[in-house]
């Protein structure tokens, strides 16, 4: 008799991984897909939890594109992303390639983990500190200012609509303990010695090792990271509700707190959904456009 072995590319799961699967999507439903669900359909309505909630169809939306706030709120995270594309990228590389220049792998390994250990720090911590070094009286910068003789320079940073923002983006200067850096220094270590060895026999000098091996490597991890810039931007918000709370005179508005805003300051909760909609479609357009590219990407590069 022939045995049938099973063809490697179709290998069976045992049923009890499904069981132990079954949990999760449980806990999924109920905290995830519910909320979300439950969001859109809200926002057809006059939704006022706990009374009579009124059908009230595209209302809620033809109200937001009469929201001036609304819009500026996006005028403020388009200037974020731009910064945290930018800037906030370049120290995190800058590092990262520094890190890669060590002969040694000891200390590659010692500097690689001081510069992440950051990350595992609460992010309201890091916050919270930012906001006392900003404190226009007792603020470590005005404070350093003051001592150096240069008092004109002292500054009510979060509290001028001129520089809240910029003061907002600044925090967690100069961004290295972040995913960038992690994104970053994982693809320089993939690429192949052979290569670098190849580029030192050419005579290729550090600068043109970076703009012909380095940032080639990377192009798919930096476009990797460009999709998750522009998700996180559309979910940022919590620098902003701590430090500033979207003012002074909205100037570091964003979405997020928007909608938080016309939820428990306006109590307009369907009118909050309806904002909350239009963000998740935005993060599901993004996601699943970045799935696609990723997926055509992956076709050509295979044929």
């Amino acid at each position: 008799m022939i045995s049938r072995k099973a063809s490697p590319g179709r290998r069976r799961v045992p049923w009890g991984v499904y069981l132990v699967l079954l949990p999760t999507f449980v806990v999924l439903a109920v905290f995830a897909y519910y909320p979300a669900l439950s969001g859109m359909l809200h926002s057809f309505y006059e939704w006022r939890p706990g009374f009579s909630s009124p059908f009230v169809g595209l209302e809620n939306f033809v109200t937001m594109f009469g929201d001036d706030v609304w819009w500026e709120s996006f005028r403020n995270v388009g200037v974020i992303f731009i910064w945290a594309t930018t800037l906030m990228w370049a120290f995190p590389l800058l590092a990262a390639e520094l890190v890669m220049s060590l002969s040694s792998e000891r200390l590659r390994f010692v500097f690689r983990t001081l510069l992440i250990l950051p990350l595992a720090f609460p992010a309201v911590v890091n916050v919270l500190l930012w906001q006392f070094m900003y404190d226009p009286r007792d603020g470590v910068i005005n404070s350093f200012l003051r001592a150096v003789g240069l008092d004109g320079l002292a500054h009510n940073w979060i509290g001028d609509p001129d520089t809240a923002l910029a003061a907002l983006m600044t925090v967690g200067f100069p961004w290295v303990a972040s995913l960038p850096f992690l994104v970053f220094l994982s693809a320089l270590q993939n690429v192949p010695a052979e290569i670098y060895q190849a580029a030192a026999v050419d005579g290729a000098g550090r600068l043109r090792r970076f703009w012909s091996i380095d940032l080639p490597m990377m192009l798919r991890d930096v476009k990797l990271l460009l999709v998750l810039a522009v998700i996180a931007v559309l979910q940022y918000g919590l620098q902003a509700h701590i430090m500033t709370k979207g003012g002074p005179d909205n100037a570091t508005q964003v979405p997020v707190l928007r909608m938080l805003d016309a939820a428990f300051l306006d109590t307009s909760w369907g009118y909050a959904a309806a904002l909350g909609t239009v963000l998740f479609m935005l993060t599901l357009g993004v996601s699943v456009g970045a799935l696609l590219i990723g997926k055509r990407g992956g076709k050509g590069a295979a044929a």
